[in-house]
């Protein structure tokens, strides 16, 4: 089977590895995961999966590959899960096999220890999941898929605790990096997110019930109100309508990805009290004021251009115009495309709108620039339409680092600005110009007024810093380099 990606040509953006929600409490839970893994989708397309209870039936499960809308949108898929507590998960891989998907590596995953069943579905990435793994195996374990996320089941087996609210406290103390876990016992639905919370996790109301999700924008499909935040380091138990919170951990500041703020969260999403969007309208305003250029038109590259355009647009005076226009169709349609269709690469997704374009001197605001593949071929198209003048303005600082905390980033040595300065991408790109936000910039626009606290960050940025909060431990081990120390 091969992976399933939503955008083939696009392998110059980083990809987000899931998203997670959960609901007890309500009748055809698995009805509401459904709708909010469709809501969750932007943040994997690979695969989904449903863990379902119900009293007389059990627990039951669903694992497909390919879009929610595709699989949990059938009757006969629907009616196999049955209860009013549900989990799902939504995936694009970023640890374990980077070939083709198993079916067995999609979450949520299911353990049957002797005080009752769990499933848990997991957003992030563990650090140190290789030497655990390792460890584990040589204690007896038996592994049924590549993913990180399965040592978590396995570290609960080993746990001597009572509850399985305690025995996921256990396995969680054990493991380094990035999580935010869904988990679902016969009667309770538990969320953790890890002592920095790298990554988001919201609870939320929804009649008689409760929801845990990824997002706030998953949480709006279903009606539910948007209570609060998991906070970084908390666990919630969630049981008879009541919610029990507790911290396994050892305090720790908070370290949430500010890359969740510039490209993976949904625009109409809620993070840290601001809205996605505004932030990313802000990026655009502080982008004009640091790199004001003398230009006619400001065109966003779709769709995670747009805000930041609009924001650049208003600062600057220069008018707004949809200079290029997105195919919302792309989905899987190319999977296999032959030689001819790839070589014609962005040109499936995108169209430039020549009438607008030509003879125009135009500012081009994208998200970021990871290899730059896309950028080079996205200038071209505006150059064959007639443009004048190209001036990129990137609403992220130079992506310069991987990321090891739940995003799929290429090697360092892939990475463009890993390997160029800023006029050397300017002219590898080709264009008249080329300018990022700041890093002070991007945390001004987060609402950071003074910009970044260079002894303690307000914010996961290793991707743009080499600033990593958790050392990498497996990557370290494969010969890694962090950065020196200043």
């Amino acid at each position: 089977m091969r992976r399933h990606l939503a955008h083939p040509f696009d392998d110059d953006k980083l990809k987000e590895e899931c998203g997670v929600f959960g609901v007890i409490g309500v009748n055809d839970a698995a009805n509401f995961v459904a709708l909010g893994l469709h809501a969750l989708q932007h943040r994997g397309q690979e695969a989904g999966g449903i863990v379902s209870y119900d009293a007389a039936e059990g627990f039951n499960n669903a694992k497909r590959f390919g879009y929610v809308r595709d699989n949990f949108t059938k009757a006969d898929v629907m009616a196999t899960l049955p209860g009013s507590l549900a989990i799902g998960h939504v995936r694009y891989s970023t640890a374990g096999s980077k070939g083709a998907t198993a079916i067995r590596d999609v979450q949520p995953f299911f353990g049957e220890f002797a005080i009752g069943g769990c499933a848990i579905a997991h957003n992030g990435n563990l650090t140190n999941a290789a030497q655990l793994r390792q460890q584990l195996i040589e204690r007896g374990a038996i592994f049924q898929s590549s993913s990180d996320s399965e040592c978590i089941i396995h570290l609960m087996a080993r746990s001597m605790q009572k509850t399985l609210a305690e025995r996921i406290k256990d396995a969680l103390r054990a493991v380094e990096g990035a999580f935010s876990v869904i988990a679902m016992t016969r009667t309770k639905l538990i969320g953790v997110r890890d002592p920095l919370g790298v990554r988001p996790l919201v609870l939320g109301k929804v009649g008689d019930g409760f929801a845990l999700s990824s997002e706030t924008c998953a949480l709006d499909i279903i009606g539910a109100e948007f209570v609060r935040e998991v906070e970084p380091g908390e666990m919630v138990v969630i049981e008879h309508g009541k919610i029990a919170s507790s911290r396994p951990f050892a305090p720790s500041k908070s370290r949430f990805c500010i890359f969740e703020h510039v490209y993976f969260s949904r625009p109409d999403s809620i993070l840290g009290g601001r809205s996605v969007y505004e932030t990313r309208r802000q990026i655009g305003v502080e982008l004009a004021r640091e790199a004001p250029v003398d230009a006619d038109l400001v065109c966003p590259v779709p769709d995670s251009g747009t805000p930041a355009a609009i924001g650049y647009a208003a600062e600057s005076g220069i008018p707004f115009g949809l200079g290029i226009t997105r195919n919302q169709y792309m989905g899987r349609t190319f999977i296999e495309p032959t030689e001819q269709i790839r070589n014609m690469g962005v040109r499936l997704k995108l169209n430039v709108n020549r009438a607008l374009i030509r003879g125009k001197r135009v500012i081009l605001v994208d998200d970021s620039v990871v290899r730059g593949t896309t950028s080079r071929k996205i200038k071209d198209m505006i150059m064959e339409a007639g443009a004048a003048e190209v001036h990129f303005r990137i609403a992220s600082p130079p992506t310069a680092w991987p990321c090891f905390y739940g995003v799929d980033t290429p090697d360092r040595d892939k990475l463009l600005a890993a390997t160029m300065s800023e006029d050397e991408m300017r002219d590898w790109i080709g264009v008249t110009s080329l300018k990022f936000v700041s890093l002070d910039g991007l945390y001004r626009a987060v609402g950071e007024a003074a910009g970044r606290d260079g002894t303690c960050p307000q914010y996961c940025d290793a991707c743009f810093s080499g600033d990593y909060p958790v050392a990498p431990a497996d990557q370290i081990a494969k010969g890694f380099e962090m950065k020196a120390a200043e």
